[in-house]
């Protein structure tokens, strides 16, 4: 009896097995699908790609992000007090300040030395809460010594203040990758039987990158004779780079720009909550994608002692940005674009704690 129950689960097995390796092969296939095809149309057409994909794709990408963080903010905040109110305080501080910047630069006459100090006090200010957001995680990990984050600071701070723009820039290129990293901790938690293939497709980024530096190295400079395709060569570091083509820089950034557009977009929303239960279960991922107008599924509104309300009128006001912008772009592109990627700090900052919590 025990021999036929035997025989009866053995082809369930390899069916579920078959399927797995199928779901397995159809998320890689579309992994590196989306990767070649962003560094082609990056490559091909930088100025135009750039701005179709920030008109579409910014403002929606910052409605994910913000669902996302709903989804993993916990209904008390408990032990993690500290931690939250650190991370929110330094969010509205460095946010604040940051858009204070060019109001600054346009009323006061600075030579460059003083803006040059004036950005590396702001870089010394997001490295010294980065480093505090470290060090309050790690206490928080038991058995974990997170004091190296110290050194690391000091190492960061000694480059910031060597050539402060140049670290800003840096800033520029790095953000996007961050997005690839939350996806490396949410196939941690919902889809670990995915993670060696993804982290297998993460080596062929460096590849594609050599691949665009070498073929866009010796390419002429693009035209920036109009106001918008000059935003959009400086934002890639033209001028602090003027040796290397703008073409290979503006295709770089975009590049890495759709990449993160995509994991908040497209591969988050599709992976879907894992039904199973585990250790984290107490933490929910981001819904699938049919669910994810749904706010029941935010804890936060969800659980009798939430906020419904408060979540529910936070994604709507999300929303009217969405919907705001996109009349913004349609009037005045570049007008609406330098204003966006000011205000837009705010989410940069904002992932760095919630990327913490998943470590």
């Amino acid at each position: 009896m025990q021999s036929a129950v035997d025989l009866k689960l053995v082809p369930w097995d390899g069916t579920t097995r078959q399927r797995a390796q199928s779901r397995t092969a159809v998320f890689v296939i579309g992994t590196l699908f989306c990767a070649l095809t962003s560094a082609v149309m990056a490559s091909w057409l930088p100025l135009q790609v750039s701005i179709v994909t920030v008109f579409l794709f910014a403002g929606p990408h910052n409605w994910f992000e913000l669902r996302y963080f709903l989804m993993r903010l916990p209904l008390r905040f408990g032990k993690s007090r500290t931690f939250f109110f650190t991370a929110f305080a330094g969010i509205a501080l460095l946010t604040a300040t940051y858009i204070s910047l060019p109001v600054l630069y346009r009323s006061i006459s600075w030579s460059t030395e003083s803006w040059e100090v004036v950005i590396a006090v702001w870089n010394s200010l997001l490295l010294l809460w980065l480093g505090l957001l470290v060090w309050l995680r790690g206490k928080q990990k038991l058995r974990s010594d997170w004091s190296w984050a110290l050194p690391i600071v000091l190492a960061l701070g000694s480059l910031n203040w060597m050539s402060p723009e140049f670290f800003s820039l840096a800033i520029v290129y790095l953000h996007p990758l961050v997005a690839l990293w939350f996806l490396d901790r949410h196939l941690r938690r919902t889809r670990p039987q995915w993670l060696p293939a993804y982290r297998r497709c993460l080596c062929l980024l460096p590849l594609l990158l050599a691949a665009m530096i070498w073929q866009l190295s010796r390419t002429p400079a693009l035209t920036d004779d109009n106001g918008l395709f000059w935003r959009i060569t400086q934002h890639a570091g033209a001028e602090l780079l003027p040796n290397v083509s703008s073409h290979l820089l503006v295709s770089v950034h975009v590049f890495l720009e759709m990449l993160h557009y995509g994991v908040w977009l497209l591969a988050l929303p599709l992976i879907g909550r894992h039904t199973g239960r585990s250790r984290h279960s107490h933490i929910s991922a981001l819904p699938s994608a049919a669910k994810v107008w749904n706010v029941t599924t935010v804890p936060v509104a969800r659980h009798p002692r939430g906020f419904p309300k408060v979540v529910k009128l936070a994604l709507l006001l999300s929303l009217a940005l969405v919907a705001l912008l996109w009349f913004g772009f349609s009037i005045n592109y570049a007008t609406t674009r330098d204003i966006y990627f000011t205000v837009a700090i705010a989410h940069v900052l904002a992932e760095a704690p919630f990327l913490l919590r998943m470590i």
